[in-house]
């Protein structure tokens, strides 16, 4: 059976491109590695954020749409995305947090401990300390490295099927039931980053897509041979997969799950060094190659960002 290692990105609507730089990259400090527009509508951004090198396990991308209707986070989609920091930084992380007027609340479930907050647009966003799983190489905007986010430690779920959502992430995309308690199930992976996953029990309510939700949750595949399996196996166990479609920096098939959640596989390869250096990643606008005719036109539409730093409590 196919195991995937777990998130490869998730994929998420905002409304101000300044504001979703400056949280991501200004509070959070991870790093913009890619910076290049929705190939479907080429006046908004793709922005995409991650560790140092933008590593499968790491990547939170955005689509910015300015003054975009406000969504409702609920059934069929990621209700949190989960950041893991190393072990004995969440004091670092209350601090910081606090020195930025950012509010929080400290939760906790299968013996874990989360500080939960949510981003400009009303993304739920969680951390927690996690010893698996390697360390950001990456410092930005007061940021040590050795508190830095070392990329997803996970996502919770909500479904409007969730009986039918937990099959799929237990018989199709191969993860291992782990603990169930307080109207959670958590799920692991094999992989070391992107790999806790915990489902409400409960059926919720559908959720409405707009700023401040989650488009897809992504998830890993080896390489392209693997890839095709992958598709070949959904479609096989009854679903409706896309073909195989070119995302420049990865390959992604996408289906919709039985609990209303968008699904996707991405291939870990080719990265984002295909078409930037990594010293230079997220410092230019990447356009496809049929869209650099427009690049002009594309720039003037497009609003102004600047990576900038934010400061906060060291």
């Amino acid at each position: 059976m196919l195991q995937t290692a777990g998130i490869h990105h998730i994929t998420a609507f905002v409304d101000d491109a300044q504001q979703n730089v400056d949280f991501y990259s200004g509070v959070l400090g991870l790093r913009l590695v890619k910076k290049t527009i929705n190939f479907d509508a080429p006046e908004v951004y793709h922005l995409y954020f991650g560790n140092e090198g933008g590593s499968p396990g790491t990547i939170i991308t955005f689509f910015p749409y300015s003054n975009s209707r406000k969504g409702t986070i609920g059934g069929g989609q990621v209700d949190t995305t989960v950041y893991a920091v190393p072990v004995d930084s969440l004091d670092f992380w209350k601090k910081r947090l606090q020195s930025l007027a950012i509010p929080y609340e400290v939760t906790s479930r299968f013996d874990e401990t989360f500080l939960r907050f949510d981003d400009p647009s009303g993304l739920r966003v969680e951390l927690v300390e996690r010893a698996e799983g390697p360390q950001s190489q990456w410092s930005y905007s007061g940021v040590p490295v050795e508190y830095a986010v070392k990329g997803f430690g996970g996502a919770i779920l909500s479904s409007v099927s969730s009986k039918k959502t937990i099959h799929v992430l237990e018989h199709i995309l191969g993860l291992t039931k782990v603990s169930e308690n307080n109207g959670m199930v958590r799920f692991r992976s094999y992989g070391n980053l992107g790999n806790v996953i915990d489902v409400n029990t409960e059926d919720a309510c559908w959720g409405h897509s707009g700023s401040g939700t989650v488009h897809h949750i992504a998830w890993r595949a080896k390489d392209d041979d693997e890839h095709e399996e992958w598709r070949q196996f959904v479609e096989q166990a009854g679903f409706h997969p896309t073909q195989v479609i070119d995302r420049q920096y990865f390959n992604a098939v996408y289906f919709r799950e039985p609990g209303g959640i968008l699904f996707e596989i991405a291939t870990d390869p080719p990265g984002f060094t295909r078409d930037e250096s990594e010293e230079e990643l997220g410092t230019h606008l990447m356009l496809p190659e049929w869209y650099e005719p427009q690049r002009d036109l594309i720039e003037q539409k497009l609003p102004k960002i600047e990576v900038r730093e934010l400061g906060g409590q060291q």
